[in-house]
């Protein structure tokens, strides 16, 4: 197997610009609330993911320190109660919200500026003394575990929901998303699954990873009807783009994220960085592409996620 090397939060630099890559692109990053001015059932109590035991009083004013866990609340229909975004936050709604954190950047004061009820947070989030910092101001803070795959989508909805004091919303909302998965995932014919190999690119930054075991698209891509070629014979997160990795992979699509495929050009720019015209998705240029903010969030919109994928995937090559 090729050795792996760490990346950085893979949507640190994601913005809401869509990218021009000659398909039609029929997913639209916005969220679709579960229920309007729902009402919390407050005060509560929850253990979050490190152990500890915080009560929840108040949800007036809600920060939330990923675009997932944002994604979640406004799905819930708290988003009107949001007053800050990380800038993984995306999505339509979200978009003209203060920016307080760049995923493992959080800005103790700017979160404190505003004066929040409740601060949701994940285990990746940091520094850890901005968070502590958060704490003392006696601010609650309650940290959850990241999504890294579908089998994390509904203990991630319930475990938000419950922390705002909306279990009923929260279980109409897995209900919700369980059926638009299923119908997303039914009819797809596993015998015409194609490879993929998940590009991470940041062209401005010189920056060209191909994703590993342990990329966090494996079950995306499995959903959508394809076999995570990388994840097969790359370990680890992410390894250098090399014609070699490539030529290990063999991809018939190389799926991308919107801000990557635009960084370098498009798919014209995509198909001249090494390595990439001598594969089978390079010479027939089969090319997918996601949203960054939406592609491995695995909350609400996975259904969504799911359905373009594998249109894509299982698309006719031209």
């Amino acid at each position: 197997m090729i050795g792996a090397v760490v990346l950085p939060a893979l949507s640190a630099c994601t913005t809401t610009e869509a990218v021009e890559t000659g398909g039609d692109r029929a997913l639209v990053d916005r969220v679709e609330p579960i229920a309007e001015a729902p009402v919390p059932q407050l005060p509560l109590t929850v253990t979050d993911a490190t152990g500890a035991r915080t009560t929840v009083t108040s949800v007036d004013r809600i920060v939330p320190l990923s675009g997932s866990l944002s994604e979640i609340v406004f799905t819930l229909g708290l988003g009107e109660n949001v007053v800050a975004r990380d800038i993984t936050a995306t999505f339509e709604q979200a978009a003209d919200l203060p920016v307080v954190s760049r995923g493992h950047d959080v800005s103790a004061e700017g979160v404190l500026s505003l004066e929040p009820d409740l601060v949701l947070a994940e285990t990746t989030s940091g520094p850890e003394a901005s968070l502590d910092q958060i704490g003392a101001a006696g601010v609650p803070v309650v940290v959850f575990e990241p999504a890294t795959g579908l089998d994390d989508v509904d203990d991630r909805i319930t475990g938000v929901a419950t922390a705002l004091g909306l279990d009923r919303a929260g279980a109409d909302l897995v209900e919700r998303t369980t059926v638009e998965i299923k119908s997303a995932t039914d009819g797809l014919d596993a015998a015409e699954a194609p490879r993929v190999a998940f590009l991470y690119l940041r062209g401005t930054a010189s920056v060209y990873l191909i994703g590993g075991s342990d990329s966090g698209a494996a079950s995306l891509i499995e959903a959508a009807g394809g076999i995570d070629a990388g994840a097969e014979v790359l370990e680890g997160d992410f390894v250098p783009l090399t014609p070699e990795a490539l030529a290990a992979v063999a991809p018939d699509v190389i799926l991308v994220m919107d801000k990557g495929l635009e960084s370098v050009g498009g798919v014209e720019g995509l198909v001249e960085i090494p390595g990439v015209a001598q594969t089978p998705a390079g010479q027939s240029e089969r090319i997918a592409h996601l949203p960054d903010g939406m592609m491995l969030s695995y909350g609400p919109r996975t259904g969504d996620v799911v359905t373009e994928l594998a249109e894509q995937l299982h698309r006719d090559p031209a």
